[in-house]
């Protein structure tokens, strides 16, 4: 068994009129998402040809290439770029927006195979306060900004692309993906041939009703690794694959864990006993909560941490900024501190409980 980077070793010489596209493709493209390719690739310019973006990104000074989501990235663009199968492939239509004062983070990309259709990818979650606070936001509004900006994506990207579009993403980016093609007009999702989702979350009640939400479901392929958290949160009608994962518990996240041989993931039956026992705490958890209190909360703790210097997750959670968020604390509002103290210790309760 190995994962994605294997499977570009064992298969990437492979064009797709030999291995039709599937699945394993479908993750490669969406950790693509994930990687900066700000001045390699344009908004609205033609496409460029990944192989030579990959190169040209490598290339660049360390301090140029952006953020990178994990170390393995680089060498996913060594991979690609080594990669008949891949190397050929264009891509174009870079959308990343980030605007901290409306809570959004949105980040999208356009590949074309090469086989007359377009694989639409969509960025999961990055390490920003602004990015997880987005996330939050998910449990008590109906649609978020960046949905919104997913639907509006595929709509503009397929009033200029005449061929069939299939969508991806991993984490909040398959969120991305269903929710984009369920609210984006009839006459653009039509078109859509696929969606898969990588372990990214359900949806609210408003999208599970939406009548575009239920006229995806036999065309959403939604997989989770065994022990999936992510994944499981908020609901969903559509039914999901188990995916064997090298991680153990919540770093099972990780889309280079994931196992593949010959040309599939390795399946299994279903989630493990620890996967069910965190789902059902934290839906339980979030069942206890009203919209307003889940707001409250997602709010309160999110004015604490981001107080401070502290732009990134990691950088939120140093101990100078922890000691910025604790000193905040005693201006901020007695009851929005009692609902965010309160509900935590109901998360508190419910996971003693569980155990």
């Amino acid at each position: 068994m190995g994962n994605i980077l294997d499977y570009l070793a064992w298969r990437g010489d492979l064009s797709l009129r030999q291995a039709p596209f599937g699945a394993v493709d479908a993750l490669i493209l969406s950790a693509l998402s994930y990687i900066r390719l700000d001045g390699l690739v344009g908004t609205a310019d033609p496409p460029v040809p990944l192989g030579r973006t990959a190169q040209a990104w490598l290339t660049l000074p360390p301090g140029r290439r952006g953020r990178c989501r994990t170390e393995l990235d680089p060498d996913l663009l060594r991979a690609l770029a080594a990669s008949p199968r891949f190397a050929g492939m264009g891509l174009c239509c870079r959308a990343d927006r980030f605007l901290p004062q409306e809570e959004t983070q949105f980040a999208a990309l356009a590949v074309l195979p090469g086989d007359g259709s377009a694989f639409l990818a969509f960025r999961g979650t990055d390490a920003t306060l602004v990015g997880w606070k987005e996330d939050f936001n998910m449990s008590f509004l109906d649609v978020v900004p960046a949905q919104r900006a997913a639907a509006a994506y595929i709509e503009a990207f397929a009033s200029s692309f005449s061929g069939p579009l299939v969508l991806g993403g991993h984490s909040k980016g398959g969120n991305l993906a269903v929710t984009g093609a369920a609210l984006c007009p009839a006459r653009a999702r039509d078109r859509i041939a696929a969606v898969y989702s990588f372990d990214g979350p359900g949806f609210t009640d408003y999208l599970l009703t939406r009548p575009g939400y239920q006229e995806l479901l036999t065309r959403v392929q939604t997989f989770v690794p065994k022990s999936s958290v992510v994944g499981l949160l908020l609901g969903r009608e559509e039914p999901h694959t188990v995916v064997d994962s090298a991680q153990k518990g919540l770093f099972q996240h990780d889309l280079y864990s994931w196992q593949v041989l010959g040309a599939d993931f390795v399946r299994l039956e279903e989630v493990d006993a620890g996967s069910r026992l965190i789902d059902r705490t934290l839906k339980n958890w979030l069942a206890g909560l009203s919209k307003s209190q889940r707001e409250t909360v997602a709010d309160t703790l999110y004015d604490l941490l981001s107080s401070g210097d502290a732009k990134m997750v990691r950088e939120a959670l140093q101990p100078k900024n922890l000691a910025g968020a604790l000193r905040s604390a005693l201006d901020a509002d007695p009851k929005d501190l009692l609902v965010l103290a309160s509900s935590l210790a109901r998360l508190a309760g419910a996971v003693l409980r569980a155990l």
